[in-house]
């Protein structure tokens, strides 16, 4: 996932030979031992570099999380464990957090940057949704609003199970509010209150649909008044 080379591993392609070559492989011991001890080293290998690679992360980020060191350089610092570090999942989740930090720096060209970096390298990630977030919202901050909407939509629709849909509907709600647009914008709020009923985006999107129901009455479904169908009585002279 982390990666998108087709080959196998050496590992793998050692365990491949010997399932199918195993009568073969059995009557040597010394080629199965020769085998064992290559499967071993390679496993090995990826555990120690992968503890390094977490290592080298932690070094960055326990900082920040304990406030023991200010945010200098620190999307460089994220960066260069991904470089340090290639198809490691710290180096994945290094340089999603090296483009958080450029957006939180406000540096919105160079974190979009580093999310669409991300997108490309790394579709198969859980993360894939919160990169594709941080690119449109990088969109909507340099001004960008009909890229932006695209961004969001296209997020929504190739991605609805993603846990920060509900996020990409309220950023389109504002966005739609924003534009004169009450009926999409009320819409999108009521998808996420909706869609998160106890969370606290799902009480400002609440919030949200009952100021435009205020401003905007017609939005309000009417309820149709009920008309009288019982039949007239005729009196008899």
């Amino acid at each position: 996932m982390e990666s998108d080379a087709v080959q196998l591993p050496l590992g793998h392609k050692a365990w491949a030979w010997f399932e199918a070559n195993k009568k073969q492989a059995l009557m040597g011991t010394g080629i199965v031992v020769v085998l064992g001890a290559i499967v071993a080293f390679y496993f090995y290998h990826q555990s120690e570099r992968e503890q390094a690679a977490a290592e080298a992360l932690s070094a960055v980020a326990l900082p920040q999380i304990t406030g023991a060191r200010g945010g200098a350089d620190l999307a460089a610092s994220y960066l260069k464990v991904a470089a340090d570090y290639p198809n490691s999942s710290a180096a994945t989740r290094a340089l999603l957090l090296a483009a958080g930090s450029l957006f939180q720096e406000g540096k919105y060209t160079e974190a979009k940057t580093q999310f669409d970096r991300f997108a490309r390298e790394h579709g198969g990630s859980s993360f894939m949704g919160q990169a594709l977030m941080g690119s449109a919202a990088c969109q909507e901050a340099l001004g960008k609003t009909n890229e932006a909407l695209t961004a969001y939509n296209d997020l929504i629709r190739q991605h609805p199970g993603e846990n920060i849909v509900p996020q990409a509907h309220f950023a389109l709600g504002r966005l739609y509010e924003a534009q004169n647009d009450p009926e999409k914008a009320r819409s999108h709020f009521e998808q996420v209150a909706s869609g998160n009923p106890y969370g606290s985006l799902g009480s400002e999107a609440r919030i949200r649909v009952e100021e435009l129901n205020i401003k905007y009455p017609k939005l309000v479904p009417q309820t149709p008044t009920p008309t009288n169908t019982m039949p007239m009585k005729i009196e008899k002279k």
